[in-house]
C-alpha cells in the first residue's frame, strides 16, 4: 500500500462516512477506513482515538448533518406545515441513511456532541413555539414527535410495519400529534 500524503481527520471521516453508508454500521473498522485511504490502520491514529473516537467523532457530524437536513426543511413554514415538513424530513433521513441514522443516536459526552445537536432542537423548538409551546410543554412535545418519528422509521427500516401504506399512516401519525398539541394547547395546565 502506498502512503497517502496529507491525510487528515477530515478525510479520515469522510472515507469512514462512506464505509458506513455502503456496509452499515456493522462493517465500519479502523481496516476497512484505511484501506479506503490506502494507508496502513496505525496512520488513522494522528487522527482519531481509536474506533470509539472515530464512532464519537461520526456521530457529532452526522449529528450536526441531520440538524441541518431538520432546519432547511422547515424555512419558510410554520405551524401545522412545519411540523409536516420536520416530519417528513426526520422520516426521509432517517430511512435513506440508517447507518448515519444510528450513529445519530450515539451518547457522547461531549461539548460537541451538544453543539451539534442544537440545530436539530433549535429547529423544533421554533416549530413547536409556533403552537404556543415553550418550556415545559415545548420539551414534552418535543420528545413526543421525536418518539413518535424515531419509532415509525425505525420500524419501517426493519421492515416491521407490515404491507399497506405507510406515506398514509405516517400522515396520520402527523395528525395525530397536531391533534394532540392543539387539545393540550386549549388545555389548562
Amino acid at each position: 500500500m502506498a502512503r497517502r500524503r496529507g491525510l487528515d481527520k477530515h478525510d479520515v471521516i469522510t472515507a469512514a462516512l462512506a464505509t458506513v453508508d455502503r456496509e452499515g454500521l456493522d462493517g465500519l473498522s479502523l481496516k476497512a477506513v484505511a484501506d479506503a485511504l490506502e494507508v496502513q490502520s496505525p496512520s488513522l491514529y494522528s487522527h482519531v482515538d481509536g474506533l470509539n473516537g472515530l464512532l464519537d467523532d461520526l456521530a457529532i457530524a452526522v449529528t450536526a448533518e441531520f440538524g441541518e437536513t431538520l432546519r432547511d426543511s422547515v424555512v419558510g413554514v410554520a405551524g401545522d406545515d412545519a411540523v409536516g415538513a420536520f416530519a417528513h424530513a426526520y422520516r426521509r433521513w432517517a430511512t435513506a441513511n440508517p447507518g448515519r441514522y444510528e450513529l445519530s443516536l450515539r451518547k457522547v459526552d461531549s461539548a460537541d456532541k451538544r453543539v451539534a445537536g442544537r440545530g436539530a432542537i433549535e429547529t423544533m423548538d421554533r416549530v413547536l413555539a409556533s403552537f404556543g409551546l415553550s418550556g415545559a410543554d415545548a420539551t414534552a412535545a418535543g420528545r413526543t414527535l421525536r418518539a413518535a418519528l424515531h419509532g415509525f422509521s425505525t420500524l419501517e427500516a426493519a421492515d416491521a410495519l407490515g404491507r399497506g401504506r405507510h406515506d398514509a399512516s405516517f400522515d396520520y401519525l402527523i395528525d395525530l400529534f397536531l391533534e394532540g398539541i392543539r387539545a393540550g394547547a386549549r388545555s389548562p395546565s
